[in-house]
């Protein structure tokens, strides 16, 4: 099984945007060194005194700069706010700045209406589907410098570093996404963590609509990652203990509270005590939100999980209060799957 990271940049107590972002380069480094896939960044708005990651086209430059072999992308670019030419020029530029190992994870996403108002976002879209789709193929049409002669764009180009260009990837969490991934042929994500319940059919819904495509930047056959939320500890108690964190903050959210993080004894107290640890098998239509264990734990569960929807990468999304926990939980998942380590210098 491989193993990939989603980084959401949490901004810590009593902290700054200045710390979080120290924390994720801190974060990808130790994913690089432990063996891991990749490591993402994510995008999210007008939560910034909690989630800084607002720009992940930013903060992937400076983790260009700071790993030599993992693959980097976003997780995602919410392509719903944004030109495609705009966006295919900030992957060209990455390109550039880590040759070959660019991922474009491209999303959507409304905000608040306050954030889609100042983002320029038309939140009333006739055919959302359907602009999402011209937009994603847009997008890759400008990386891979596709589109034919005497179209408008033909002669526009994008930085380009000779080894990529940057590989895209439709990233969702619902069948409508998956259905729009498998008609481009492209690569696609699912974001079990938001939609635990719909991963099953959108990966059905992904390889039954899935064709070969002649867009330039597709794959000949499915492909896929599951991404979910995990939290990894020495015995599967300790793990249940801060797994409370997602689990409270998850509660908030229902109460309209978005993007705080509570501390494992605010969540606890929230909860009214301590979550009982994730069995070590799963029900056949039983599919957490959260998953929490001991390595070899959390590995079976990560198996079961994969196994339903047929892939085999799974990308790690957590929300842990405390950085030292959230680095030993990424390291004890790699401990648990059997990740090998890379040795400095070495790009494999």
């Amino acid at each position: 099984m491989e193993l990939s990271a989603v980084d959401l940049s949490p901004v810590p107590d009593d902290g700054t945007a200045a710390d979080a972002y120290a924390n994720t380069v801190e974060a990808a480094r130790q994913a690089e060194r432990l063996g891991y896939s990749r490591f993402w960044v994510a995008e999210h708005h007008a939560m910034a005194d909690t989630l800084a990651g607002t720009s992940p086209e930013v903060l992937l430059g400076r983790l260009a700069g700071e790993t030599d072999s993992i693959r980097l992308g976003s997780g995602a670019v919410l392509l719903n706010h944004y030109s495609p030419f705009k966006v295919a020029e900030l992957f060209g530029a990455l390109d550039g700045l880590a040759p070959g190992r660019i991922d474009a994870g491209l999303g959507r996403a409304n905000g608040s209406p306050a954030s889609d108002r100042a983002l320029g976002t038309d939140r009333h879209v006739q055919d959302p589907d359907g602009d999402h789709r011209e937009k994603i193929e847009a997008v890759v049409n400008h990386l891979y410098d596709d589109y034919p002669e005497g179209h408008p764009y033909s002669d526009l180009a994008i930085p380009r570093s000779g080894e990529g260009p940057a590989i895209p990837w439709a990233l969702g969490s619902s069948p409508s996404s998956a259905a729009i991934a498998g008609e481009l042929g492209l690569r696609y994500c699912f974001a079990a963590f938001i939609r635990p319940q719909f991963a099953v059919h959108a990966f059905e819904q992904y390889r039954e609509g899935f064709r070969a495509s002649e867009l330039a930047g597709s794959t000949d056959e499915p492909e896929g990652i599951l991404a979910v939320n995990a939290v990894c500890a020495e015995t599967d108690e300790e793990a249940a203990r801060l797994r409370a964190v997602a689990e409270a903050s998850y509660q908030r959210m229902q109460r309209g509270i978005v993007g705080t993080t509570p501390s494992v004894e605010e969540a606890i107290g929230e909860l009214g005590g301590v979550p009982d640890p994730t069995p070590a098998t799963l029900d056949d239509d039983e599919w957490p939100r959260a998953i929490s264990g001991s390595p070899e734990t959390i590995a079976g569960l990560l198996e079961q999980l994969t196994d339903r929807v047929g892939v085999d990468e799974v990308m790690i999304q957590h929300v842990i209060s405390d950085h030292d926990d959230a680095l030993r939980s990424h390291e004890l998942l790699a401990e648990g799957v059997g990740l090998t380590p890379r040795r400095a210098g070495d790009g494999s």
